[in-house]
């Protein structure tokens, strides 16, 4: 007859102390995977730009391009680091002023944006809820908005002068067609079972907007939203080249005249930087106002 082996108890195995290299190869599992993950990141957000670079360095070192109408993007950025800091006097009489300029179109940006997008908001509201309203509003504005904005620049000098007024005019009427384009159709979107199944259960026309209207418009708001931040930065260099004395546009435009390339290639590329800054904004903005419906869509 085979003898039965004693099996521990709980009690027996209580003096033993858990062995502490368990969980620590998951660890270093993890950490690997995130570093991998990290640094394969890092190769996607870099690889493109490094290529253009790299292409604009060689075909102006082989002679393909003439370094005088544009120089190597080596040039470009010893040219931007003057701008910047003033360090080296290669700018001439542009060292040091990027800062001024930069301020100067950063805050007409943000200025024309925010009134732009606000009066695009409040009508694409009234328009997506009432058709009267669409109808007395709706030939206007197409009208308007097929009209370019550079045509307002005239106009705009004669009722405001020369000064910041006109710039944030222009640059908020750019802003505001794409917003109340987008917040229209994202009203009209709106599932009507939603509206109805809110007005069922006792919500006021208070909360019928704010918790079902505008929560439910706001991925399409979002997405006008955006697009009125580019057309901002696109706008602030037509503005500021003709009606003021002061940031990138009037610093891209003077450079011009007297055939600085190399201080317009880094005015351009500084608008481009700040434009983006700008529109990681707007996107982190976005990120969280819709976290409801981060986990129902193909981004989330």
């Amino acid at each position: 007859m085979a003898r039965l082996r004693a099996v521990p108890t709980g009690s027996a195995l209580a003096g033993k102390k858990p062995s502490a290299a368990g969980p620590e190869p998951a660890r270093r599992a993890c950490r690997r995977a995130g570093a991998v993950n990290g640094l394969w990141l890092a190769v996607q957000l870099a690889l493109f730009p490094l290529v253009l670079l790299l292409a604009w360095q060689l075909v102006t070192e082989w002679g393909w391009i003439k370094r005088n109408v544009i120089p190597p993007p080596l040039e470009v950025l010893s040219i931007w680091y003057d701008l910047i800091t003033g360090g080296t006097g290669q700018a001439g009489r542009y060292a040091g002023s990027w800062w001024d300029h930069a301020f100067s179109s950063t805050w007409r940006v943000f200025a024309g944006f925010a009134w732009g997008i606000a009066l695009g908001v409040v009508l694409g509201l009234l328009i997506g809820l009432s058709r009267v309203v669409e109808r007395m509003l709706d030939v206007t504005l197409q009208v308007l908005r097929t009209i370019p904005v550079t045509a307002w620049v005239p106009l705009s000098l004669v009722f405001f002068g020369i000064g910041n007024a006109p710039a944030v005019f222009l640059i908020g009427l750019g802003a505001f067609f794409p917003t109340v384009i987008n917040t229209t159709l994202g009203v009209r979107q709106i599932d009507k079972t939603l509206v109805k199944a809110a007005l069922m259960m006792g919500a006021s026309r208070a909360e019928l907007l704010s918790r079902v209207v505008l929560k439910g418009a706001l991925p399409s708001i979002f997405a006008g939203i955006r697009l009125s931040m580019g057309i901002a930065w696109v706008l602030v260099v037509v503005a500021e080249m003709l009606a003021v004395r002061s940031g990138l546009g009037y610093l891209l435009n003077d450079a011009y005249q007297f055939y600085r390339n190399d201080v317009v290639i880094a005015t351009m590329l500084s608008i481009g930087m700040l434009g983006y800054l700008s529109d990681r904004l707007v996107v982190l903005a976005r990120d969280h106002f819709l976290q409801w419906n981060a986990g129902e869509t193909y981004s989330g």
